[in-house]
């Protein structure tokens, strides 16, 4: 089904090429909109880092310290709208309708910032208000125990900590429903059910490691330099291990050879 994309401010069609100058601005304007000055550059620095934190845009793993910027401009841009300074305020939710905010985009409703407190929905008045957490608990636990527990569905975050995850899961299994699925329903079913009937297991069989050993890496249907920037070091130490030519896409486009760090020269 095709739908018309919604038009979003400051956004337009661009035909150069991904990374170098350009995406360091994109970086600094997102910076900028969204993070204090002074706290920004130690919070972009941590990302991926032994005492730092995983970047929330993608989840390359990382088994060792490679660089001090070991991020792209995706994970930058993921990294500030996480920790942006803005807040949604409760003089906010008073002066917007639900139904006004149904109408705004996601790009649009992410850029107002981050909730901070437990929100009921108020039908006289079609708006959001903030609640305590004690009070968001207790109308929680109102309307689970008044349901049985194949009626209740305990969907967690992929961005949740193993511990909060755990707990979760817990309650759920002392509640009696295993109805707890993650984020990979969504993101991943399609590999479960596709890969066994071309490989005969339903994730990945390759390492990091392999990338060193391998004597080809074949990539086919998409660029990871573009999509994909955080493996972008590991065809490079397949190139310096093997002295192989690495060419992420036989069709031209715009800027193809400016930003390849894996390609020999």
């Amino acid at each position: 089904m095709n739908k018309k994309r919604r038009a979003v401010p400051g956004v337009h069609p661009y035909d150069g090429p991904a990374g170098g100058w350009g995406a360091l601005k994109a970086t600094a304007i997102a910076v900028r909109t969204q993070m204090d000055a002074l706290d920004a550059p130690a919070t972009l620095l941590r990302t991926n880092q032994p005492d730092g934190f995983d970047c929330p845009g993608c989840a390359w793993p990382d088994k060792e310290h490679k660089s001090t910027f070991q991020f792209c401009e995706n994970g930058a841009k993921a990294v500030t709208w996480e920790a942006t300074s803005k807040r949604v305020t409760a003089e906010f939710l008073a002066a917007n309708t639900v139904s006004s905010l149904l109408a705004k985009s996601d790009f649009e409703l992410e850029g107002y910032g981050r909730l901070t407190d437990p929100l009921v929905y108020d039908r006289a008045s079609d708006t959001l208000r903030p609640v305590s957490w004690e009070r968001a608990f207790a109308r929680i636990g109102e309307i689970v125990s008044g349901m049985q527990p194949d009626e209740v569905e305990f969907y967690t975050s992929g961005r949740a900590s193993n511990e909060a995850a755990w707990l979760f899961q817990l309650y759920a299994r002392e509640l009696g429903t295993n109805n707890f699925p993650d984020c990979s329903n969504m993101c991943h079913e399609a590999t479960s059910v596709g890969l066994p009937q071309s490989i005969g297991i339903g994730k990945g069989t390759v390492s990091l490691d392999d990338f060193e050993q391998t004597e080809l890496v074949i990539s086919i249907g998409h660029n990871p330099g573009t999509n994909h920037p955080a493996d972008d070091g590991n065809p490079a130490r397949a190139v310096a291990a093997r002295s192989a030519d690495n060419c992420p896409q036989s069709a031209k486009r715009a800027g193809a050879g400016a930003f390849l760090p894996t390609r020999r020269t």
